[in-house]
């Protein structure tokens, strides 16, 4: 974990490290707003903190913060030799500067410490315009599509657009 707890960036108090209970509100918030662009597709916010917390029962939840408090966040789950990355949180006003980068490289570096050899991840079709590019550039690369589960209503026609990247 060490490498994790020294992870910085430009600023030099923002800090990348485990995610915690007392952290849930402050993951709560931060994911509902990064992911409003998603409701051209679904209504709602994306997650409230029960969702959070039956997250956090599976897997981890790497946080970035600085001297403002939480500016971003992602989802790790181990799955085998597999790991998976959801939830890719930044503050809107702070997304655009690499901070989405370096969460990714921190969630890549925890998934190979647990012993995977692969990151997945998945993308609304409806946002693969804007996200595709970006997780392409991280070395990952499209590996299939699959519909929503029958549970979850789309404004819109979309579906998942399934990505890996090798951890080797």
């Amino acid at each position: 974990m060490a490498a994790i707890a020294d992870s910085r960036s430009s600023r030099s108090d923002l800090r990348i490290r485990i995610g915690s209970d007392d952290d849930v509100p402050a993951v709560t918030r931060l994911i509902n707003s990064a992911f409003v662009v998603e409701q051209v597709v679904f209504d709602g916010n994306r997650v409230d903190d029960l969702g959070v917390r039956a997250y956090m029962s599976g897997g981890t939840f790497l946080v970035a913060e600085d001297s403002g408090g939480l500016v971003g966040c992602v989802y790790v789950e181990t799955r085998g030799d597999r790991s998976y990355l959801g939830l890719l949180s930044v503050q809107p006003a702070r997304q655009g500067a690499g901070l989405g980068r370096r969460l990714v490289d921190a969630a890549e570096n925890l998934a190979r410490e647990s012993g995977s050899c692969a990151m997945d991840l998945r993308v609304i079709s409806a946002r693969g315009e804007q996200l595709l590019p970006f997780y392409q550039r991280l070395g990952y690369e499209v590996v299939r599509t699959e519909p929503f589960p029958a549970n979850l209503i789309a404004k819109l026609p979309s579906h998942y657009i399934l990505m890996s990247k090798p951890l080797v």
